[in-house]
């Protein structure tokens, strides 16, 4: 993700620029694929089987995707229409005269203007969130872990939302990467006091089943993952990128309350149409 808001470099208009970096975070990432996959296998695809399920699965994650899409043009009328109001400017992308790759340059300046950066970024972050990972899962208080107590603080929010506590403290606790979201909710299920990986697909749905998921909670799962604040090297990117702030906060805040309201929108519908049949 933050690959595509330093590629937000080439439009040429300030305002512009600034509209795509804040809706970078619509359409989801590498980190945020594997987890919407487990959850429209195991859930999605538990209603059919064989190729069919698959195919379930599949258009779930491809909706999903379509739903971020769609909501990046939203907020970007949005946003052009209010805070960053103005003339729209055409976009004219000038081809380079070709000049023969130089592979020494290429990865040389790969390796420190991508994966260097990148990895820096990550470590500046993820290295403390780890330690606190640890500490909240470990250290107990009142006979149970502060990640207990804090899943329960956020349990009557979360379950507005359709989700519970753990979840929502996985989501919160994931900042670093979107990818240890699955592992900490685990570990919060299997009462662990370290992240969790497991690679059984099955196994998973059974402990997630276990812990009261249901088709509406995978559902609402799945709209946070796609609609919740980016990671922290992204948002780190675009403070830098922006050298600002507020737009940084802005970027935090608008996917974030979109996938709010959205799961909220889901949970009360699902619940009316359970009461009317």
């Amino acid at each position: 993700m933050q690959h595509g808001v330093v590629g937000c470099r080439i439009i040429d208009s300030p305002r512009e620029r600034l509209i795509a970096i804040l809706t970078n975070a619509f359409v989801p990432c590498n980190g945020r694929f594997p987890f919407l996959i487990t959850i429209a296998s195991i859930f999605i695809g538990s209603i059919s089987i064989g190729f069919s399920a698959s195919i379930f699965s599949t258009l779930t994650v491809l909706f999903v995707i379509i739903l971020g899409i769609y909501l990046t043009l939203v907020i970007s009328k949005l946003l052009s229409k209010t805070l960053l109001k103005g003339v729209p400017s055409s976009f004219i992308l000038e081809l380079p005269p070709y000049r023969k790759p130089q592979i020494g340059k290429v990865i040389v300046r790969s390796l420190l203007d991508r994966t260097l950066y990148v990895l820096g970024r990550a470590i500046l972050v993820a290295a403390p969130t780890g330690i606190v990972i640890w500490i909240f899962a470990n250290v107990n208080l009142g006979g149970a872990s502060i990640l207990t107590h804090i899943a329960l603080f956020l349990d009557p929010f979360a379950n507005l939302m359709g989700l519970d506590g753990y979840i929502l403290t996985a989501f919160i606790l994931g900042i670093p990467a979107n990818e240890i979201v699955l592992p900490i909710i685990l570990m919060c299920y299997m009462a662990k006091g370290s992240l969790v990986s497991l690679d059984n697909t099955f196994l998973i749905g059974n402990i997630l089943i276990e812990n009261g998921w249901t088709l509406l909670t995978a559902i609402n799962v799945m709209i946070f993952t796609l609609l919740h604040f980016p990671c922290s090297t992204t948002l780190l990117t675009i403070k830098k990128e922006t050298g600002s702030l507020k737009w940084t906060v802005l970027s935090f805040i608008l996917p974030t309350v979109c996938g709010i309201i959205l799961c909220m929108g889901t949970t009360l519908f699902w619940n009316l149409f359970s009461l009317i049949n």
